[in-house]
């Protein structure tokens, strides 16, 4: 790469004072960072402590919980000074001795969205989390970390509590028909995006992946020209088209087509260590 592989004085990170110019570096998790049997490879792991200590800035931006990130970081070797949890609605900021905090959170009311949610999708099961992602859930849920500290309650108990998110689970409906469904319902007072299978992530209104990261990218003063996000749902599509409008938007290779359209790059699948590849790319 050109001018953006220069070295400059000063960058960020430990060692040398001659660092490359610094990248603000996003990843999501599942199916991204994590094959789908929960494994992370040794080369992805290589890969991302390589960019760390070259000075880039390397967080991750996934839908899951502050409980189910944070963990994961000791496995990855990684200390981001930045998280973004729950599609964009948590970001999570480290502290000084290695522990993180709620930078910025957006909560909303779901009942709304839920009571037409639940007219619509008669055998659905609901979970809403709030900002210590603790979830209320209601409905049958397959086992996973999710249902396994979530509490079981009446539909009439999520509704009124303020969330980060809520997730709503329709076995009885292929991806094309919950995707036509949702459309239908016309969900304009918040932001959601479908899953692989028929899963509906539901955040406030106008938040998403993107939005956290644009903030973050602000608050570290890094140029959008240099920034790189990688993801393969659609809940990666508004961060990987922000990162694509002037720095890098990386596609998995497994990945739908319309999470493809949104990026500007593709790598190889999670199975082929496709984030490893893209990464090695990046300036040191």
């Amino acid at each position: 790469m050109s001018a953006q592989g220069r070295f400059v004085d000063g960058g960020s990170g430990s060692g040398s004072s001659m660092r490359t110019k610094r990248w603000l570096v996003a990843l999501d998790i599942d199916g991204t960072t994590m094959r789908e049997d929960g494994v992370v490879t040794e080369p992805v792991i290589a890969a991302l402590r390589e960019v760390e200590a070259a000075g880039h800035e390397v967080m991750l931006s996934t839908g899951r919980s502050e409980g189910m990130t944070v963990p994961l970081l000791d496995t990855l070797g990684i200390e981001p000074k930045y998280i973004v949890c729950a599609n964009g609605a948590l970001t999570l900021a480290r502290r000084p001795d290695g522990s993180y905090e709620r930078a910025h959170v957006e909560r909303f009311d779901p009942t709304e969205v839920l009571q037409t949610i639940h007219c619509a999708l008669e055998n659905a099961a609901f979970g809403v989390e709030d900002e210590t992602g603790h979830f209320l859930l209601s409905g049958n849920f397959p086992d996973d970390t999710m249902t396994v500290a979530g509490e079981h309650v009446p539909f009439e108990r999520l509704l009124g509590v303020e969330a980060t998110r809520v997730v709503v689970i329709s076995p009885g409906h292929d991806t094309e028909d919950f995707l036509q469904i949702v459309e239908q319902m016309g969900l304009h007072k918040v932001s959601y995006s479908v899953g692989w299978t028929s899963w509906l992530d539901i955040a406030p209104f106008g938040v998403t992946k993107a939005t956290a990261m644009e903030r973050v990218r602000e608050w570290l003063d890094i140029p959008r020209s240099r920034v790189f996000a990688a993801g393969d749902g659609r809940n990666d599509i508004d961060m990987l088209r922000w990162a694509s409008t002037s720095g890098r938007g990386v596609v998995m290779g497994q990945a739908p087509e319309d999470v493809i359209e949104a990026g500007n790059e593709l790598t190889g699948g999670v199975a082929d260590d496709g984030l490893a590849a893209a990464l090695d790319s990046l300036p040191r």
